[in-house]
């Protein structure tokens, strides 16, 4: 995709994040205290990144999740910007910059995917 198509398409919040890594401010997101079931996609492409059943509250003020939907659609690329050295998650398909992850998750898997919101979409689970 041509910068000219991320312009066109992303708010300027949304850009700010996806393209220039930047971070939305906490708890600012509408996806942080989301219970409902279905599955959270990038806001950019629809690639499938998280299931909302490996959702949980982190109280860090993003949306946090323990594990991908698919390893396929996710990223994992060093970051070591503002001094810190931190793991950037990518959505796969369009390169979207999600978030970052740690190692500091409450579940089994160990892991906090922490995501901005403003990078995601979500599609309900139909009953």
């Amino acid at each position: 995709m041509k910068e000219e198509e991320w312009t066109n398409k992303l708010t300027p919040e949304e850009y700010a994040v996806m393209r220039e890594k930047q971070t939305e401010a906490p708890f600012s997101g509408k996806y942080v205290h989301m219970k409902d079931k279905g599955m959270y996609v990038c806001k950019n492409c629809g690639a499938e990144l998280f299931k909302s059943d490996a959702k949980f509250d982190s109280s860090t003020g993003w949306p946090s999740f323990d594990a991908p939907a698919d390893l396929e659609n996710i990223e994992l690329r060093e970051d070591e910007s503002h001094g810190m050295k931190r793991t950037e998650v990518v959505c796969k398909k369009c390169g979207a910059h999600l978030g970052h992850l740690f190692d500091d998750g409450p579940t089994g898997t160990g892991k906090r995917y922490c995501v901005n919101s403003v990078c995601l979409d979500f599609n309900l689970t139909k009953k």
